[in-house]
């Protein structure tokens, strides 16, 4: 990949996700970013070029930071790398990591598949996980004035991504509802490994917790 086309995604994504909060921002795609590298030079599989730009340009548009109607991150960074001189078929493989990367798309069958997609998506997920996928959490959830934990709230089993888009459920409930699941659904040899570690953390963290909310 030409050097200038990595540097214009990286401003073009820095720049759409300025405002976004610090569990979703541009650290957030270093992070990813590292991450994909790791796995992907692990697993030795997958198209460098595709794996890089759609770790950097995969949440250019999250849905949690826009509105409805708006232009998704899949179409807006379909746009940007073409206008850029980006070979279209190059362009559609990224665009198709980036369309069905998110946590939410498992609601449904999967339409599409790419070891380029297992790469990117195990790394995205990760960063969800462990110490850091916990500071994310309590993040967001501030970000979104939520509760900390309801011991009178059960977590929620979601059949749909718009019902688990609009939840306002405490932030605990995410560890049952999401985080926790997320060890099962890793793709690569390598992303299951990391995966277990992490795991591992966020179940002591969730039960130090719950015996600090309740001592007696």
């Amino acid at each position: 990949m030409k050097k200038d086309l990595q540097d214009a995604a990286v401003e073009f994504a820095k720049k759409k996700m300025a405002a976004f909060d610090a569990g979703h921002d541009w650290q957030h795609i270093e992070r990813v970013r590292r991450m994909a590298r790791h796995i992907q030079h692990k697993e030795k599989a997958g198209d460098p070029d595709v794996v890089e730009l759609a770790a950097i340009l995969h949440d250019i548009a999250d849905s949690k930071f826009r509105k409805e109607d708006a232009e998704d991150s899949g179409s807006m960074a379909y746009r940007f790398l073409v206008k850029q001189g980006l070979d279209p078929v190059k362009a559609k493989a990224v665009r198709n990591v980036i369309d069905h990367i998110s946590f939410s798309s498992g609601f449904s069958d999967r339409e599409f598949d790419s070891v380029e997609l297992q790469i990117v998506q195990d790394a995205d997920r990760l960063d969800a996980m462990g110490a850091i996928g916990i500071a994310r959490a309590f993040n967001y959830g501030g970000y979104k004035n939520r509760a900390l934990y309801d011991p009178e709230r059960e977590p929620a089993q979601y059949d749909s991504p718009g019902a688990y888009r609009k939840s306002d459920a405490p932030t605990l409930n995410h560890f049952y509802e999401k985080l926790f699941l997320l060890k099962e659904l890793m793709n690569t040899t390598t992303g299951k490994e990391i995966a277990r570690e992490r795991h591992d953390f966020m179940v002591a963290f969730v039960e130090q917790f719950k015996k600090e909310w309740n001592p007696t």
